[in-house]
């Protein structure tokens, strides 16, 4: 979930605006969204936001912000393209101004110059942002490696990289992920022979799953479905948009035509390939419909899946579903751990020395990880004669220049969710209730009272969630009870009333089962 900004003479540049996935912690919730409110209270001095690629984590805030923003964004024609298909699904497309670059063209905005800088990755026109103000040149990396052999697109030359290093670079932001790595990522072009032979061996219907956004993979893919003699499908709303997007901004030109699922489902199986969305193990993703045999693709006992990614951490259970059920029809699963058929988008240790040695920054700002990458980052730097490290945590405000770095001081930088198609605090009272729900469940408690504040009948319990299943109705009649004493010892203010009534059952329902649920009282008169 990447937003970065630039301040410089009293004016921002925000760098990328993306979201993350939900987790457990977040009952109901499948959108995280940063939340802005540092820079929404300065939008007047917000002068653009300038985008590296077009991943989710750098992009899918947008249709849900830039408008509010209300600055335009600048971004190439591939990455342009994506974020203006989000903009049309949410009816936004002149609504938000998006100005396409070009790669190695400075573009002044106010007192800062933003050079795209391309660099390797897993999605096509990854660009590190050169941005140059009057205290200094910043280059912000992005998601990026070293490969030699790119299957699709050109990162800037070892020259290039050189001549911006000879013209001085104050501070470099870069990516951590892979920092614990020895081994550099290595070229995608190198998975190519795997999948092919893998391919080529199987004698039934292969499916192949990947990032939908890895233009290159899915490049690699066509290839080896010609070189196989397979007529190929897709499977995924997000594999369509990319493979028409990236036609459009020139890639995938020599991709071969693909099938529909009737049509698939006719060719003799030795002779198909799928390419389907769901390798980290989305429920409503096509690969996991298809091994629950709820898709209008079918697999059938002998054949293979390919698992052309990485498991992202957290995914594992998710993953582990589709597997099983894969692995319960008679299903082979090929992954990266059998295979050479993934490469990593981010660089190893060897990467990150060779592209400091060619920039040589004066100060190295790690970021894109967890802490612990981060702090492993500065020690990288450090050890390879970078003079200057800090290492910040969100809300940090770092003065790079001059006199810096320096951690000045602390802002907000929370996080909110897309509930529904409300965005609320990640830590509200809506998602602290939800948490409070999913955790002890709900009593609901409904009393009719007299004047005298008398049950005119029994009390009405129902309850939800909390663990009394084979003793439900002796538990109601016992908090039916305590709600009969607490109406005798209760006061008569009327708040205060539903307190005693609320305590008296919580404290019935942790006496039978340890939990503590949430207890929500009504009162009525007669």
């Amino acid at each position: 979930m990447n937003v970065n900004l630039y301040g410089c003479r009293g004016k921002w540049l925000m760098a990328d605006l993306g979201l993350s996935f939900a987790d457990p912690a977040y009952p109901g919730i499948d959108i995280v969204l940063p939340d802005l409110a540092f820079i929404e209270e300065r939008q007047e001095d917000l002068l653009g936001l300038v985008i590296t690629h077009g991943h989710e984590d750098h992009i899918g805030a947008i249709p849900y912000m830039a408008l509010e923003l209300g600055v335009p964004i600048y971004a190439t024609i591939f990455t342009a393209g994506l974020i203006r298909a989000k903009l049309d699904e949410e009816g936004l497309t002149d609504r938000v101004k998006v100005k396409v670059v070009k790669a190695g063209q400075p573009v002044k905005i106010g007192p800062f110059s933003v050079e795209w800088v391309p660099l390797a990755h897993s999605i096509p026109e990854m660009n590190a942002l050169l941005i140059d103000s009057p205290f200094g040149r910043v280059f912000h990396t992005g998601d990026w490696k070293l490969d030699d052999t790119p299957v699709i697109g050109e990162p800037a030359s070892a020259e290039t990289l050189k001549a911006i290093g000879k013209k001085g670079v104050l501070a470099l932001m870069g990516d951590s992920t892979n920092v614990f790595n020895d081994k550099a990522s290595g070229s995608e072009a190198s998975v190519r022979a795997d999948l092919e032979k893998f391919v080529a061996a199987a004698d039934k219907r292969v499916l192949v799953t990947t990032f939908a956004s890895n233009a290159a993979r899915l490049q690699t893919l066509g290839q080896v479905a010609v070189a196989t003699n397979r007529q190929v499908c897709v499977a995924g709303r997000s594999l369509d948009r990319i493979i028409k997007i990236a036609k459009a901004a020139g890639y995938l030109l020599d991709f071969p035509p693909t099938i529909d699922f009737d049509a698939a489902m006719r060719v003799p199986p030795k002779d198909l390939m799928i390419i389907a969305t769901g390798g980290q193990g989305e429920a409503r993703a096509a690969l996991s419909r298809i091994a629950h045999d709820s898709h209008r693709l079918k697999l059938s006992e002998g054949d293979t899946v390919m698992f052309s990614s990485k498991q992202i951490p957290g995914n594992e259970d998710a993953i582990g579903i589709v597997q099983n059920a894969l692995a319960g029809r008679g299903i082979r699963m090929v992954t990266e751990r059998q295979a050479h058929i993934h490469v990593s988008g981010h660089p190893g240790r060897p990467e990150i020395e060779t592209l400091y040695g060619w920039l040589k920054p004066e100060i190295v700002v790690p970021v894109h990880g967890e802490r612990r990458h981060m702090a492993e980052h500065a020690r990288l730097a450090a050890a390879i004669g970078v003079p200057r490290q800090i290492v910040q945590m969100n809300g940090d405000v770092v003065r790079l220049a001059p006199d810096g770095p320096k951690i000045i001081r602390r802002e907000r930088a929370g996080r909110l969710v897309l509930d529904g198609d409300v965005i609320l605090p990640a830590n509200g009272t809506t998602m602290s209730d939800r948490r409070k729900l999913a955790a002890n469940g709900i009593i609901s408690v409904a009393v009719v009272l007299d004047k005298g504040n008398r049950a005119k009948s029994r009390p009405q319990i129902a309850v939800q969630g909390l663990p009394v299943e084979e003793d439900r109705e002796d538990f109601i009649e016992d908090a039916a009870e305590a709600v009969l004493d607490a109406l005798e010892k209760a006061p008569r203010d009327e708040t205060k009333l539903k307190e005693s009534i609320r305590l008296a059952v919580r404290r019935k329902a942790t006496s039978w089962t340890g939990k503590k649920p949430v207890v929500d009282v009504l009162l009525m008169r007669v």
